[in-house]
């Protein structure tokens, strides 16, 4: 095999404990580096030391770049949180930013922290995609802000008039909105209050402050608001950079799309970047076929030296650095290495990306991941270089505990340390249910040993537990690594599939097409996803894809034997659609009852593709 370009990463010392009730603990020895109190100490940091380096940069109006150095953010944040600390803004009272990425969101939000004030970036969909604004509406209603924030008041304008409680100041960006007074962050920075007002509040911060509330997406009902603490924050952010050690060296140059409403994007990549005094470029891109466009266009121009992304934006990005000479060599030019999260990369982009690093730069690029949730902010284990394998998600960051619990046949991981979450806001029945006795958070994930019974090998992800069913005979189905397993045999042409088969005889699956790859499978450059579900050039693909996947099973609990190809696309006003982009199974299922039905039918209709006959 090629050899990885060299990439300096922390050391791991792994020890385990097995105790007499057969859980294991399994803990990083190396000690977790010093970490400050506020996360917005580096800011103070890096204006002093390295005041004319790019902290974040944006595309303007024309295309071009709008930077903000750390001296400038420096000085522009510290106006804007002298002004938040002069209003009636709390925990009680936090800060609410609905819209997405942007350096005067960024602004806001640090200004926020700096001021000791609790914020809650909301996914922007809640506002804008949604038609009823239930989610927005719990949301809001949980949190009961005193400002809320929309950079462009238009795309908001309905929800801010029908959601936004009228006693909360609406601030935006630039523009006007009728109906509604608006201030604009300009107007905010200008009214900044008493410094050592400021200095007060800031003085008063402690390491279980609230500094912001992220909301998990959930299955039904109000999402649940995470609290994230100034010790989560800068606790986390030592433990990633004790992992990515070269960061202390060589400040990271990142160029990011994951939205800040997510712990991933919001906390790990955002924080990593201040840390380190690197440097942000905000990409107006996403990982889908329709806005792999605008990241193509700026990791054209810009060299990252550690790139993060989600498989299906990776399976995106792939065909542009096959085909586009330029692109990966500016990618590849000092690229470090790539890491992903979300699901597992389907080995065909695996491959290829190896083949297009070596292409590029004579060598391959580390690929590793990672496990963790909002509640661990997020980074609570990793891969190190020995692990580099689709799914392989490492050992236990420093300071961070791992306790495997036998469950069903499986290990059930919780973890604990300085960056977990005290729980949720304002729900203290959700927030015991989510703590064992002895104060592990449980993940709802379970693990297996990679190689079995030695901790320092790393683990491989192996399913939420919640998602894992019985069928009629009694067969246990591990959801995740089945629906992974499906999803890569059937590359390129699925985007997700759902696995169906509680308390039934058998596995079926309902699967969403990747809408470009099955246009070309059926080569119709424009037909929708009604028409390419029907079309018999697609259906046939996906017989023989069926087919040949059952053929291989070596079970019923790895077995698919019916499929439906949806009409559609996942609906995030039904909860089938989280705001992070993945498909929540669960509510799948349950809105569509009747596909599912017709899915195990005796007679099926003419949308079910089988394997085999039932009937036989």
């Amino acid at each position: 095999m090629t050899p990885a370009r060299h990439i300096g990463l922390g050391t791991v010392s792994i020890a385990m404990e097995t105790r007499a009730d057969g859980s294991m603990i399994v803990r990083n020895a190396e000690p977790l580096s010093a970490y400050p109190t506020r996360i917005t100490d580096r800011l103070d940091h890096w204006a002093a030391t390295a005041p004319e380096r790019i902290w974040l940069a944006e595309r303007d109006a024309h295309g071009g770049w709008r930077t903000l150095t750390y001296s400038e953010g420096h000085a522009r944040v510290r106006r804007i949180a002298a002004a938040l600390a002069a209003r009636d803004l709390s925990p009680e009272r936090p800060i609410a930013i609905l819209s997405g990425n942007s350096i005067a969101h960024a602004l806001l939000g640090t200004a926020a922290l700096y001021a000791g004030i609790p914020y809650a970036p909301i996914a922007p969909a809640y506002a804008t995609l949604s038609t009823d604004f239930a989610k927005l509406r719990g949301v809001l209603g949980l949190l009961t802000p005193g400002l809320v924030f929309a950079a462009n008041p238009a795309p908001f304008q309905r929800a801010l008039l029908e959601v936004v409680p009228r006693d909360a100041e609406v601030v935006v960006e630039n523009g006007t909105m009728p109906g509604r007074s608006v201030s604009t962050l300009d107007a905010l920075e200008r009214d900044a209050g008493d410094f050592d007002s400021l200095s007060t509040a800031r003085a008063a911060i402690t390491p279980d402050s609230i500094a912001k509330f992220l909301f998990t997406s959930g299955s039904t009902g109000v999402p649940k608001a995470v609290i994230n603490t100034q010790r989560m924050l800068t606790a986390n952010v030592a433990q990633i950079t004790d992992h990515f050690a070269f960061f202390k060296d060589e400040p990271p140059v990142v160029v990011d799309w994951a939205p800040w409403n997510h712990t991933a994007g919001g906390n790990h990549n955002f924080n990593l970047v201040l840390h380190n005094g690197g440097t942000l470029y905000i990409d107006e891109g996403k990982p889908t076929p329709s806005g792999i466009g605008a990241t193509v266009r700026t990791l054209s121009e810009i060299s990252p030296t550690w790139y993060f992304n989600v498989p299906k934006g990776f399976a995106a990005l792939l065909p542009h650095l096959q085909a586009n000479a330029d692109l990966r060599a500016t990618f590849f030019k000092r690229l470090r290495m790539l890491w992903y999260a979300g699901a597992g990369v389907a080995r065909h982009v695996w491959d290829g990306l190896d083949e297009v690093a070596i292409r590029a730069a004579g060598e391959r690029v580390t690929i590793l991941t990672g496990l963790g949730s909002t509640e661990t902010a997020p980074f609570a284990l990793a891969a190190d270089a020995t692990m580099s394998d689709a799914g392989l998600i490492g050992v236990p960051a420093r300071g961070c505990d791992l306790k495997l619990v036998p469950s069903g046949g499986k290990l059930e991981a919780r973890v604990t340390g300085p960056n977990i979450t005290p729980g949720y806001w304002r729900n203290a029945e959700q927030t015991s249910a989510a703590f064992d006795d002895e104060g592990y958070y449980k993940l709802g994930d379970a693990l297996r040993f990679a190689v079995p019974g030695e901790p320092a090998k790393g683990f491989y992800f192996d399913g939420r537990l919640s998602e894992d069913f019985k069928l009629s005979t009694g067969t246990w189905v591990a959801v995740g690594p089945l629906r992974a397993a499906f999803i890569d045999h059937c590359a390129p042409y699925v985007q997700d599939v759902v696995i169906a088969g509680l308390d039934r005889d058998y596995i079926a699956a309902l699967v969403f097409l990747d809408v470009e790859h099955a246009r070309a499978a059926a080569g119709r450059p424009t037909a929708t996803l009604a028409e390419l579900a029907g079309d018999p050039k697609v259906r046939a693909l996906f017989t023989e894809k069926l087919a040949t996947f059952a053929a291989s099973a070596t079970g019923s609990s790895v077995r698919i034997e019916r499929l439906v190809l949806t009409a559609d696309t996942p609906s995030i006003d039904s909860a089938e659609l989280t705001d992070k982009g993945s498909v929540n199974q669960r509510a799948v299922l349950a809105n569509r009852a009747a596909v599912v039905d017709d899915l195990y039918a005796a007679a099926p209709s003419s949308t079910v593709i089988a394997a085999t006959s039932r009937n036989g």
